[in-house]
């Protein structure tokens, strides 16, 4: 049957398999990784022939995900369009936000330089900053809407046009 792998829990020669990953030194670099593999088996079959085994069909199998796929071959992948705007939208100084003088100096005082740094915010960072309330922070989550991009913890997509909404429910509440 397609899609199903036989396998007899009984007779199974493995008996047990455990792993661990540590990091480990060669010569002066520290950057590479030892798999240490503990396999229990049966007589049946040797623990150095059932991973041989196991390592076989695992490449077959991911030879046969690999197939579906071969018209795609050959293609680099490479940043994608949308990366590259993202990136120069990060990069954009918060003066090119036209915020309003108060929003923008109090960023400014707080060490915010770009929309990057304004993104990795969340709206509990920005409310802790002196003279910062929720109309500036409305503010900066519009203008930030306008480029795609969000706080740190905001949802994605906020539509300024609520705010209207919003207003008009409450009145001057708020």
């Amino acid at each position: 049957e397609i899609g199903r792998v036989p396998v007899d829990s009984i007779y199974s020669p493995v008996l047990k398999v455990t792993y661990k990953v540590e990091a480990t030194r060669v010569e002066q670099r520290t950057d590479f990784d030892k798999l240490i593999v503990d396999v229990e088996t049966k007589p049946a079959i040797s623990p150095r022939d059932a991973i041989a085994s196991a390592g076989k069909t695992l490449v077959e199998l991911f030879g046969l995900a690999r197939e579906l796929n071969e018209e795609a071959e050959g293609i680099e992948i490479g940043p994608s369009p949308t990366d590259q705007a993202m990136a120069a939208d990060l990069a954009l100084p918060i003066n090119d936000l036209n915020l309003t003088v108060r929003s923008y100096n109090c960023l400014m005082r707080e060490g915010v330089h770009t929309v990057g740094e304004l993104t990795a915010r969340s709206e509990a960072d920005l409310l802790d900053i002196r003279n910062f309330g929720q109309k500036s922070i409305d503010e900066v989550k519009a203008k930030l809407a306008d480029l795609g991009l969000s706080l740190k913890d905001s949802p994605g997509a906020f539509d300024p046009a609520a705010l209207d909404s919003y207003s008009d429910d409450f009145g001057d509440q708020y």
